[in-house]
């Protein structure tokens, strides 16, 4: 037993010169990664850094495009038709018995571009059920497709649960009406009339 806790305790030890016999800590240069080094032209003071090109130019990705869609003839502006969404409040529907069948109805405000409000009462299956179509109709864009808030059995009807919920309800849409690739979709329209 004692021969195996000597055998271990060099383990747990850090390593000093007077202990060890001489052996030194590695440098700590020594271990920092390649891509976290300083530039060799910029430490040296000189050099064209020509026949060493430091990493981050390497790996830097271009950078974002920006178009303008708001023009009146741009195809893209025709796509959209709406100008803002919310998710005004929701409306807990009684089942049979406390908490049996009950659900959640979200009560959503589509305001359009050239008309009136549009009023849609959705559950959140039919949020969920929309999200999986855009994803099968557009799988290039499933980065523009935010993620639903998640659910809960167990807090699925609490105030602070919902209000979580119905923040993330609302993102949700916004990045889905507004965008002009989705808001011409006939998904979309399927989930907006029925």
């Amino acid at each position: 037993m004692e021969s195996e806790a000597a055998d271990t305790a060099h383990l747990h030890r850090p390593l000093s010169p007077a202990r060890d016999h001489g052996k030194a800590r590695p440098e700590r240069s020594s271990i920092v990664p390649p891509y976290w080094k300083r530039n060799s032209s910029s430490v040296n003071g000189g050099g064209s850094g020509a026949a060493n090109p430091s990493v981050e130019s390497l790996v830097r990705p271009p950078p974002i495009q920006l178009e303008d869609h708001t023009d009146a003839g741009s195809e893209q502006c025709k796509a959209l038709w709406a100008k803002r969404v919310t998710v005004d409040d929701y409306v807990i529907v009684g089942g049979t018995g406390p908490g049996l069948g009950s659900y959640v109805v979200w009560n959503c405000t589509v305001e359009t571009l050239d008309g009136g409000p549009m009023k849609i009462m959705k559950r959140y299956s039919e949020f969920d059920e929309l999200r999986r179509q855009l994803v099968k109709t557009f799988p290039h864009a499933q980065g523009a497709i935010p993620p639903l808030p998640p659910k809960s059995v167990i807090s699925k009807f609490r105030p602070r649960f919902l209000e979580k919920r119905h923040a993330g309800l609302s993102y949700f849409l916004n990045c889905i009406l507004l965008n002009p690739e989705f808001a011409g979709s006939p998904v979309l329209k399927d989930f907006l009339f029925s």
